[in-house]
């Protein structure tokens, strides 16, 4: 099975838990819980099983192996962070003012959520995968979003026509890049420095 048939499949899944199947929710919650109180290393499927009140074979039959559950869970959270990012940009007048403060936002939020946050701190070894090579899914739906936004700001706003998926990736990747490793000359804690550079540096691609 390609990479692209298993991020449609497992974007597929995760949709489905929200919206029919009580079991896989139930699964996703499950997890959740686990990886936020003792991260991945030391959290099993039968952990997650005996945490949600199913069967391992259950958790199998839904999410297929460990890694594409961490996938799922992960995509889950992406798609409600991505509900909050916009009820807190919709208001700013233009796709420049959005994307400033949604790189701000974006970067608060993951610092501060109790899954990723915790994560990035304690195993950064480990989620780092999920977020580069396994992070089809993650990486995908993330660009999928931002491009959604960037092609409805060029018809509301008159800009280029030119296809802004390359511009979306772009701007993911530099977001992710900050979060894998903080460290460095710009000091992405403070969210006024955070501003100006996602002003000064990623703002101007949108006309690019």
């Amino acid at each position: 099975m390609g990479t692209d048939t298993n991020d449609a499949w497992l974007a597929q899944a995760v949709a489905r838990s929200e919206a029919t199947d009580r079991t896989a929710r139930r699964i996703l919650d499950g997890a959740l819980e686990q990886f936020t109180l003792l991260g991945l290393r030391r959290s099993s499927v039968d952990d997650v099983a005996r945490r949600a009140g199913v069967s391992r074979v259950t958790v199998f039959r839904r999410f297929r192996s460990k890694d594409k559950l961490v996938e799922a869970v992960l995509l889950r959270e992406n798609s409600r962070f991505f509900r909050r990012l916009d009820a807190t940009v919709a208001a700013l007048p233009t796709m420049e003012e959005r994307v400033v403060e949604g790189f701000v936002v974006a970067l608060r939020h993951t610092r501060a959520h109790p899954l990723f946050g915790g994560l990035l701190r304690l195993e950064p070894e480990l989620v780092l995968p999920y977020l580069t090579v396994q992070g089809g899914s993650s990486l995908s739906a993330t660009v999928t979003y931002l491009t959604g936004h960037l092609r409805r700001a060029q018809q509301a706003e008159g800009r280029p026509g030119e296809d802004p998926q390359p511009v979306a990736e772009l701007m993911v990747r530099v977001a992710v890049s900050f979060l894998l490793n903080p460290a460095g000359c710009i000091e992405m804690d403070d969210e006024d420095q955070a501003r100006a550079f996602a002003r000064r540096y990623l703002a101007p691609l949108l006309d690019a």
